[in-house]
């Protein structure tokens, strides 16, 4: 007797229909085939110690278990369930009515228990343009998709929970996940905690009002950013203080950062969609592959580039870092994305992340405050030579940090807090939302030349006005169209249609690392 079960596999952060095909006939032996690497192909034991726990008898005939496609490669432990269901189905030992109305994934253990498995939220989204009935998970991965809408999401346990619902003979309600006790423990405690626990307010940094002017200038747009300074001169601390002035993300950012999270394994935890911006902050001995992404044939997992999309890279202490991991970074970057090939596979990850790097000005790290630097002039040429020409096209808001006067610090004058800050961030984010609803882009800093065309057209004056800047800074063609795209949020945070000349100078005043010789 022949079987179906629809399961599915991950590629990059979507997921694509597997079929789990379970035939048994006359003969002897379990035969696998269908590409499967050493995780699936080690699944019959389990599967097999899990079902006779259970009670139930492995025919003593060929039982032949395809997973189609054949020329698509398998991984992973959450084929599992299907494969112990379709089992149990072929052998008539069970009646499954609702066999094709659900996609089945899960791993199982060897009493029958399941684990929790990566990609649930793509899994469910497949399941929804399939036109599926909805999804059966382990209870804790289930917990991704409880805001896929017009699905029946159902959290199990074990194998009986899953026999129980494919055999429609009784209620099964209370085995859908919103009606979990985790689900109502877990979604009760995130109400509790609030969300800005922890995170520096920007009315705690003293003074750096400049800085600060760049930073809210930088997340209301999107762009990059980078921070010299000397020790202690809170390059860090104002990095950090930008996470409470980001706004929330669109329903759509929501879902793309979710999948991502979702596909890399770190989501279970939550509940439904990730609302709050990444920060990722990785130490700067990271290597190539954990920054971009990377692996071992079909295993390719996204770097922390994909990790930030919609959020915060933050590289503290730049300068440290391998130059080709920083060189690495202007792809990303510049196309929004990052393609990992190998020899049999290719995947592609959004990597649409506002860049944020730290770094001290040369080896002591007191370059430019006063007399103080002991480095010589080709040390401090060697240690800044990592921002590239390449690199610094790439950045448009570039701050030299100084240290607070010693009588700021003691009267401890708070500023601005990150609350003000953030209301205006968010207008501004809503007027580019607006502005750029149809384009598939929600920033200022993913414009590219025909967008930049249309919504940062400059009258005469404003022409003529950048001409001097680019003949007396020598800008790059890149470089130009960044300070078009600054001025543009600058516009935005005044609440102005137009781009006027004092808008493109203060972008411009951004770019001074372009001038610095020896880099």
């Amino acid at each position: 007797m022949l079987i179906n079960i629809l399961a599915a596999k991950c590629i990059g952060i979507e997921a694509v229909p597997v079929t789990v095909e379970v035939d048994i006939t006359s003969g002897i032996g379990v035969h696998l085939v269908g590409l499967a690497d050493v995780a699936v192909k080690e699944s019959l034991l389990r599967t097999i110690t899990a079902l006779q726990s259970l009670g139930f008898h492995i025919p003593g005939k060929k039982i032949v278990i395809n997973l189609a496609p054949a020329d698509m490669h398998k991984n992973g432990g959450g084929y599992d369930l299907p494969i112990a269901i379709g089992i149990i189905a072929a052998s008539g030992q069970k009646d499954l009515p609702g066999l094709e109305k659900y996609i089945v994934m899960g791993e199982l253990g060897l009493d029958g228990s399941l684990r929790e498995i990566q990609g649930s939220l793509p899994i469910a989204d497949l399941a929804s343009y399939l036109g599926k009935k909805g999804c059966i998970l382990p209870l804790v991965s289930a917990l991704e998709a409880t805001e896929c809408s017009g699905l029946e999401i159902y959290g199990v346990r074990d194998l009986p929970d899953v026999l129980r619902i494919l055999e429609e003979v009784d209620d099964r309600s209370d085995l859908l996940v919103w009606n979990s006790d985790l689900y109502k423990t877990r979604s009760s405690s995130e109400m509790r905690t609030p969300t800005t626990s922890g995170i520096m307010d920007f009315s705690e940094i003293i003074g750096q009002e400049s800085a600060k002017r760049g930073a809210e200038i930088a997340v209301s747009g999107g762009h990059n950013m980078i921070l010299l300074g000397p020790p202690g001169s809170g390059k860090s601390s104002l990095a950090k203080a930008l996470v409470g002035i980001l706004p929330p993300m669109t329903k759509e950012e929501s879902i793309v950062t979710s999948k991502i999270y979702s596909v890399y394994g770190t989501k279970g935890s939550g509940i439904g969609l990730i609302h709050d911006r990444p920060f990722r902050a990785p130490h700067y001995s990271a290597s190539l592959p954990a920054i971009i992404g990377g692996g071992a044939g079909q295993d390719i997992r996204p770097g922390e580039v994909t990790l930030a999309h919609n959020g915060i890279l933050f590289l503290d202490e730049y300068g440290q870092m391998p130059k080709s991991v920083l060189e690495a970074l202007r792809g990303p970057m510049e196309d929004r994305k990052v393609t990992i090939s190998r020899l049999r596979s290719k995947l592609e990850y959004p990597a649409s992340f506002m860049l944020v790097a730290a770094s001290n000005p040369c080896p002591c790290g007191y370059y430019g405050e006063g007399d103080r630097c002991r480095c010589t002039p080709g040390q401090r040429a060697g240690y800044l030579s990592k921002l590239s020409g390449p690199i610094l096209d790439r950045i448009d808001i570039q701050l030299w940090i100084h240290p607070v006067e010693t009588r700021k610090l003691v009267g401890r004058k708070k500023g601005e807090p990150s609350s003000d800050i953030a209301a205006r961030v968010l207008e501004a984010r809503n007027i580019q939302r607006n502005r750029f609803a149809g384009d598939g882009i929600f920033t200022n800093a993913e414009m590219n030349g025909r967008l930049l065309e249309r919504y940062c057209h400059l009258d005469n004056e404003c022409v003529e006005f950048m001409g001097k800047i680019m003949d007396k800074i020598g800008l790059s063609a890149r470089a130009y169209s960044r300070i078009l795209k600054v001025a543009r949020t600058i516009a935005d945070l005044e609440n102005e249609d137009r781009v006027k000349p004092e808008f493109l100078a203060e972008a411009a005043s951004y770019r001074f690392l372009d001038r610095i010789e020896g880099i």
